[in-house]
């Protein structure tokens, strides 16, 4: 086998097992951003573009009669993520796609969504930029997002010591960006957004808001 094999190997069983992991774990760990949702989503309407959907954690909590578009680039979440949509009734438009280039035509979406999305992405500054070209002017963007603990924090200190290792297990995550500063210089009309904790450990700070094109 070469290394490049190897690699690919690699990076198959990677994906693979963090599609069983969240199909797993997510609906566990997400059951701390219920009442975030409630509040984020009921708003939504017309085309919902969501980033990163995973294994389809988020799909019993949209408003009904949204036509949904699902961003995944992880090919091993597509069956998790098809089943739950089959359970619901809910169709799904899925494109095995990598942000931050999208398929999606410039000012198409009603809303885009991304909960624990932004901590993976190569690019997060360039995904945000493909956000808001997708968007309709005055388009929603909803987001749920863990982030960096404050510097000079224990929580940074062992988001920073850890991060390559968790990088690597978790397909890609690192739990020390510091999210809020590239909302807040996204270019978006308007930005609201709280920030809160979750008892769990490394990645327990959090920020959740909507921040409109």
């Amino acid at each position: 086998m070469t290394r490049y094999q190897q690699k690919g190997a690699s990076d198959r069983w990677r994906k693979r097992f963090h599609a069983w992991l969240m199909a797993h774990g997510s609906p566990v760990l997400h059951r701390h951003y219920t009442g975030y949702k409630e509040a984020l989503f009921s708003p939504l309407s017309g085309l919902v573009v969501e980033i990163g959907p995973g294994t389809g954690v988020n799909l019993a909590h949209y408003p009904k009669g949204v036509r949904w578009v699902g961003i995944e680039p992880n090919p091993y979440m597509v069956p998790y993520l098809r089943s739950k949509g089959e359970h619901l009734g809910l169709p799904l438009d899925i494109r095995v796609e990598q942000a931050p280039e999208l398929s999606l035509p410039t000012g198409s979406a009603d809303a885009v969504v991304t909960t624990l999305v932004l901590c993976t992405v190569a690019d997060v500054e360039g995904t945000l930029q493909e956000i808001r070209r997708i968007l309709k002017p005055g388009g929603r963007y909803v987001f749920i997002e863990h982030m960096a603990a404050p510097i000079g924090t224990r929580t940074r200190r062992l988001q920073d010591l850890v991060c390559p290792v968790w990088s690597f297990l978790a397909d890609g995550c690192k739990p020390n960006r510091e999210l809020w500063r590239a909302l807040e210089t996204a270019g978006f009309s308007s930005l609201d957004y709280t920030s809160f904790h979750v008892p769990i450990p490394i990645a327990g700070p959090h920020i959740a808001g909507v921040a409109i094109k």
